[in-house]
């Protein structure tokens, strides 16, 4: 009777399988760049309390623009979506909060205001209108990388 027996390489790739597994996560980590979080933010994304009490976050990422088919569509928010005003979607940012967004290409920034969630785009950290993609110069592009900077906490709804 003949044995088969296996190649040495399956085991030893089974034997090495979760440091290429944490190789990998690293190295996705490292390359996508989105969850390049500041010491402001927390692990899970979330802004941390600074020492003022305000909202103190720094995030760098990828950023996109909504296209003009999401023009006049209620936001997460509840108001309209007009892609010409200086708004975002962001996943986690209290609505109302004014952020200052850079695109790291070529320096411009712009203030807007977090109206919507989103992105629902894999690594994006955020979504912003067209006028806001205008002013940063990254229509043609579509997606930039980018620091997001809080600037103030949503008003309080006491």
């Amino acid at each position: 009777m003949v044995s088969i027996a296996r190649p040495r390489r399956f085991k030893e790739r089974a034997r090495f399988a979760p440091v290429r597994a944490l190789r990998l996560v690293l190295a996705a980590t490292v390359l996508l760049g989105a969850t390049n979080l500041r010491a402001e933010v927390s692990a899970d994304g979330r802004p941390t309390r600074g020492a003022t009490g305000g909202l103190a976050a720094v995030q760098v990422g990828l950023v996109s623009w909504y296209g003009s088919e999401f023009h006049d569509r209620p936001t997460a928010s509840g108001e309209r979506f007009d892609a010409g005003d200086m708004t975002m979607a962001h996943r986690t940012l209290p609505f109302g909060t004014g952020v200052r967004v850079t695109n790291l290409r070529n320096g411009r920034s712009v203030v807007v205001r977090v109206n919507d969630r989103g992105p629902h785009v894999g690594t994006r950290i955020a979504d912003l209108s067209r006028a806001a993609a205008l002013e940063l110069g990254m229509l043609r592009r579509g997606v930039v990388r980018a620091r997001i900077e809080v600037l103030d906490e949503a008003p309080s709804a006491s």
